[in-house]
């Protein structure tokens, strides 16, 4: 059995002010082409379907299209959870009617499925809390599927009926251990699909994407993969938008990046969907397949003008923030000359560099420290009038003005 494993589309999301529609358009159709030439049987998308809870239009029908086209004609089924920017309820409405095209929308963490026949296609054979079984027509064996879309530590409590005196580790663990014993046995493929922050106990912090709305206050809220029951042989999640596999759990538990990079801190990043191959009782084969379309985004740090007007003109189809850093603030003119090089500034960051004074100038710099205001004023009055020495009027003027701001003080 073949699963195309995609997370963290955010459709609707734009870079600053700049939109990605287009962008989106054309990473979904490449990971439709990717399910078709890989002829996959299952497509699960780990969350963050949409980038905020209401999403433009033109977001809400890109999904419908892409999820639809992703069925094959209702005869793959393609499971799409929420995640921690999606709606609970928007992502539930369509699901009687999606169903019906092979489409399964699962909102919140307590979705109980009922048996249901897709007409030519597959069958959801069981059903409970956060699991469905799915028959589809061309294997001997089921596939059953754990699903857990994000819910705040409060509300997933809640959802799973769990004591809110329990910690989230233990209650998922009970929740899953639960499904998987009692449906999850050998004889079919089995799997896992959440949106949560997830690591290995004792592993390396993993970083959230800049811009992302984090799920864990410091560590409070981190769920350890030791919480995955043995029985899962490949855990689908989403939320971190690098590919990587976690580790900790018997099987696989793998982030596939979002298809298109999101923020700078992004940058460099090769976007994936993962390809899973299946079978009961043995080990899942997986591979990273990359994404190919979408822009490229760029930080880049410059020291003058010309070397920056340079690169921007050899690699104009990048989405850049671009810092330069000059001993003198750029003028108007320079400014827009950098604007009308190249459409895709994203951020434009000037970095006036202070000049390093010599040893003569540090110990004027010094002296000045300690000299009087008065003082100072007398050496500024004559630096700034061929050495001239202010009249006794203008410097008694300068004492009222001193002796004013004293008293407001």
């Amino acid at each position: 059995m073949k699963i195309l494993h995609t997370a963290d589309w955010h459709l609707g999301k734009k870079l600053d002010y700049y939109s990605r529609y287009e962008e989106q358009k054309t990473v979904l159709d490449e990971i439709c082409t990717i399910a078709d030439r890989e002829q996959v049987d299952l497509v699960l998308v780990a969350g963050d379907l949409f980038d905020n809870f209401n999403p433009p239009v033109e977001a809400i029908e890109l999904l419908y299209a892409t999820l639809n086209r992703l069925t094959n004609f209702g005869k793959r089924p393609v499971l799409a959870i929420a995640g921690n920017h999606d709606a609970p309820d928007r992502v539930d409405a369509p699901d009687i009617l999606a169903k019906t095209s092979g489409i399964l929308f699962v909102g919140k963490p307590n979705m109980t499925f009922q048996p249901f026949e897709v007409s030519g296609g597959f069958q959801i054979t069981k059903g409970d809390c956060g699991f469905l079984e799915i028959q589809l027509p061309n294997f001997s064996y089921p596939v059953r599927i754990i699903t857990t879309p994000f819910a705040n530590e409060h509300r997933l409590k809640t959802y799973l009926g769990a004591d809110e005196q329990q910690g989230l580790n233990q209650v998922l663990s009970a929740s899953w251990q639960k499904l998987a014993d009692t449906y999850c046995d050998a004889a079919g493929v089995n799997l896992l699909t959440a949106h949560l922050y997830m690591n290995k106990k004792g592993g390396p912090v993993l970083e959230e994407p800049e811009g992302e709305r984090p799920l864990k206050v410091g560590f409070a809220d981190i769920v350890y993969t030791d919480c995955i029951p043995d029985q899962i042989q490949y855990s689908a999640l989403g939320h971190l938008h690098r590919f990587q596999n976690v580790g900790g759990a018997k099987g696989p538990v793998v982030y596939s990046s979002s298809p298109l990079c999101y923020s700078f801190s992004e940058a460099g990043q090769q976007k994936m969907v993962v390809i899973v191959e299946a079978e009961p009782n043995q080990p899942v084969a997986y591979r990273p397949v990359e994404i190919c379309n979408g822009k490229e985004l760029k930080r880049v740090t410059f020291h003058n003008l010309e070397d920056a007007l340079d690169w921007l003109e050899n690699n104009p189809d990048d989405l850049v923030e671009l810092t330069i850093k000059t001993p003198v603030s750029l003028s108007q003119a320079e400014r827009k000359q950098i604007e009308k090089a190249h459409q895709g500034i994203i951020y434009l960051k000037l970095e006036v560099q202070k000049k390093k004074l010599t040893q003569e100038e540090q110990i004027e710099v010094e002296a000045k420290r300690h000299k009087s205001v008065q003082e100072n004023f007398i050496s500024y009055y004559k630096s700034k009038y061929n050495d001239q020495i202010p009249s006794a009027d203008l410097l008694d003027v300068f004492k009222e003005v001193v002796a004013l701001t004293d008293k407001e003080q």
